[in-house]
């Protein structure tokens, strides 16, 4: 079948749901990522052929498409921080708000304010800057700052098995080294020590679902996303409690949180003893993430 063909079948089937542009901008992602072909190859052979066997994943992934299933997992692998990872229905997609995060903390470690650069600059001085992940999934969080801080050891922590075997992966993929630990931060007793300890645990609340997409809602692994309404807080109570134990003195606690919940995280990360709280806003102006030191 000619490819032009197929391109037309894409948006006779996705176009009301989708959108042209964003139909496209499928279409030339799975010609590239099952047949290497580049974008433009319709602009120079209008009439290119392939074959049932190439036809065959690109039918596969309009058919799941169709069921609202990202395309991302349909790809099986999403971008994070310049870096590749695989992804699947057992860990969340990368999003661009957590990349924020990432450098907000790269940021301090690297090119922060004086006060802050000359505290990491004394623990790298003595020893290698110690890191936790808390509620890795992919392992997007852990290997950016393993990545980008090579000197660092790096810990990254999760409940499933499942996603700790794709996180693993991705930490070969992308040439870190990562201790990875199978734990639930609700009950761990981890006795490690740590400089920085970061996490995006579960902090939607069920009577937000009415604001989330039929492709989040319907494929993303819902214990990664959700929290009781009654109880939203109860991973950031946890990990504060964690972190008040396991945070050397002047150690920092970085966390992505509910937009709609920031002063009542941020009220409790001061009922924890924290101090220095910080909060920032990702690119969509909201409320998303929330540093803190241990003093």
């Amino acid at each position: 079948m000619r490819l032009q063909e197929i391109k037309n079948i894409f948006h006779q089937e996705l176009d009301t749901d989708y959108g042209k542009e964003e139909v496209s901008s499928f279409f030339y992602l799975l010609i590239e990522h099952f047949l290497k072909l580049e974008r433009f190859v319709l602009a120079i052979q209008p009439d290119l052929n392939i074959s049932k066997e190439e036809e065959q994943p690109l039918f596969e992934a309009l058919s799941k498409l169709k069921l609202q299933q990202p395309i991302q997992y349909v790809l099986g692998t999403s971008h994070f921080m310049d870096m590749e990872f695989l992804v699947n229905e057992n860990v969340l997609i990368p999003r661009p708000e957590t990349e924020e995060l990432v450098r907000w903390i790269l940021e301090e470690v690297q090119n922060g304010k004086s006060e802050v650069r000359g505290q990491i600059s004394e623990v790298r001085n003595k020893k290698s800057l110690r890191i936790l992940d808390i509620g890795t999934g992919s392992g997007c969080i852990a290997i950016a700052l393993a990545k980008y801080l090579p000197k660092a050891k790096v810990f990254a922590l999760d409940i499933s098995e499942k996603a700790l075997t794709i996180a693993k992966e991705n930490a070969t993929l992308n040439d870190v080294p990562i201790t990875f630990l199978q734990e639930d931060i609700l009950k761990t007793h981890l006795e490690k020590e740590f400089d920085i300890i970061v996490s995006n645990p579960p902090y939607v609340r069920h009577l937000e679902k009415k604001e989330m997409h039929d492709n989040v809602l319907n494929h993303e692994p819902h214990a990664a996303l959700f929290v009781p309404d009654d109880n939203p807080l109860k991973f950031y109570k946890a990990i504060a409690v964690f972190a008040g134990k396991h945070l050397d003195n002047g150690g920092r606690l970085f966390l992505e949180i509910n937009q709609y919940l920031a002063k009542e995280t941020e009220a409790l990360l001061k009922d924890h003893n924290f101090s220095e709280i910080e909060l920032r806003k990702d690119i969509f102006d909201k409320d998303r993430m929330i540093r803190a030191s241990l003093t």
